[in-house]
């Protein structure tokens, strides 16, 4: 893909996978996944490989997260790769609390989905009231 393919792709998987943690849709945040994927919510943790352990994590999202708004920022892409900026707001169900979260998301694509997913974000609990 040139560049402005992958400027257009890594755009609507974003905005895909924003929608659906902001509606705690796993099914739709799953949707940008290729198969074989593997997906790394920080820099410190272990990989996890593959739909199902991605599944896994992000099905935790609708019992422990409410309220919640997700953006992310311009899309820069260099060959399969392309990174954005993020930000979400969420309210944890089971305190009440409001956290911000903000970070950076790198993805690698091949068939039109995201082959490997690394996230590096910083929550800080009680900033993020809307």
């Amino acid at each position: 893909m040139s560049p402005p393919d992958i400027l257009a792709l890594g755009r609507e998987l974003m905005d895909t996978l924003a929608m659906g943690w902001s509606r705690a849709k796993v099914d739709e945040i799953m949707s940008v996944f290729g198969e074989e994927a593997v997906f790394l919510e920080t820099p410190f943790s272990s990989p996890l490989v593959g739909t199902a352990a991605i599944r896994r994590w992000w099905a935790d999202v609708p019992y422990h997260q409410s309220e919640i708004t997700v953006s992310t920022g311009e899309i820069f892409a260099v060959g399969p790769w392309f990174s954005t900026e993020f930000k979400a707001v969420f309210r944890r169900r089971r305190t009440g609390e409001w956290v911000e979260a903000w970070g950076a998301i790198f993805c690698e694509t091949g068939g039109g989905k995201v082959t490997e997913m690394r996230m590096y974000w910083h929550r800080r609990p009680g900033t993020g009231t809307r």
